[in-house]
């Protein structure tokens, strides 16, 4: 290539590498027309080696599936390619043993980083061995000892969530569908969901624990119908379970919110678009995806970022909960 440019194998690195040292932008058109006539394409592989980076992140989640992992995911790419980044996105089909699977293979290609949403407890993550290197936890409702992690308000949001359903609507029974889950118990959410009650002097409402999926909260839904008396309302733990609460509504003819009056946490652009449109606890995406790969970026350069970021999230009304707010398009 250096030949066919007519110039130096050093020059040619500088084109390429856009530096260290300037090139003539006659030099350098001579240089990339001698590139696209051989096709040439650089060794990722050597590069990596002299520069100690491969230029890639990793990003393990539970269920790429979900609306909302699907979000984080995007939201996470766009950040890392903001920093020069590329992302490796890998399922882990919320199965810890898969997990480690994937971790260690990510590590085996030498990723700059990796972001992990860990289906495991903090005890059990604790107990492993892990050659990941620089490693940020996300989705993280409270602080995960030892790790650098990111996550939402989720305590927070919820009590403010079922506060709202209580103050605002009346309601006394609301019903929560949580999904099962390997982390402490009571999680961030129901912690905020049985707070709100506390705080107004009611007993909290029941309890159905489903998979985090539109199957679990169509199941944990049907279930609830059943009930006499039925809940007037519900706190749903994922936009992806409200999904299929509304479908089971829908089938037994009740009606949302007039009969039964729904909200959901995460705040995807599905719950925006579903009939009627969902008041969620919204969680800031963008902001704790460019948090995550701040964080990984720093650990990765030897700097030590904050342990524990939380971010507050936000209830966005909509119609689902009773409330007549202002019609609007979604924006996604």
């Amino acid at each position: 290539m250096a030949r066919r440019a007519g110039v130096s194998s050093a020059v040619v690195s500088y084109v390429v590498n856009g530096g260290p040292r300037r090139v003539a932008p006659e030099t350098a058109d001579r240089v990339r027309s001698a590139i696209d006539a051989l096709q040439y394409r650089p060794n990722a592989n050597a590069r990596a080696l002299r520069s100690g980076s491969t230029k890639m992140l990793g990003l393990v989640l539970p269920d790429i599936s979900n609306p909302y992992f699907a979000e984080f995911a995007l939201a996470v790419e766009v950040a890392a390619a903001a920093e020069g980044y590329m992302l490796v996105v890998a399922n882990s089909h919320a199965n810890g043993t898969a997990e480690r699977r994937i971790v260690d293979d990510l590590a085996g290609q030498h990723v700059d980083g990796l972001m992990l949403c860990s289906v495991m407890t903090s005890t059990d993550y604790q107990g492993r061995d892990s050659v990941a290197g620089p490693t940020v936890l996300v989705n993280c409702s409270e602080p995960f000892p030892g790790q650098v992690a990111i996550g939402p308000g989720s305590e927070e949001g919820c009590r403010q969530a079922v506060d709202h359903l209580i103050s605002v609507h009346d309601h006394q029974f609301v019903a929560l569908i949580m999904g099962a889950s390997g982390g402490p118990i009571p999680e961030p959410r129901e912690q905020g969901w049985s707070e709100a009650f506390r705080a107004h002097g009611l007993p909290p409402g029941p309890i159905l624990r489903t998979s985090f999926s539109r199957r679990g909260g169509y199941d944990a839904a049907q279930i609830a119908l059943g009930w006499n008396p039925r809940p007037t309302a519900m706190f749903v733990a994922s936009d992806q379970q409200a999904s299929g609460v509304l479908t089971a509504l829908r089938e037994h003819d009740v009606r949302c919110p007039q009969d039964l009056a729904v909200i959901s946490f995460d705040g995807t652009s599905e719950a925006a678009y579903s009939a009627p449109p969902l008041t969620v606890v919204q969680q800031p995406v963008e902001a704790m995806a460019r948090a995550a790969v701040a964080a990984v970026l720093d650990l990765a350069s030897g700097t030590v970022p904050d342990a524990y970021q939380q971010f507050s999230t936000e209830l966005v009304i909509r119609s689902s909960c009773g409330c007549s707010p202002p019609v609007t398009t979604p924006t996604s």
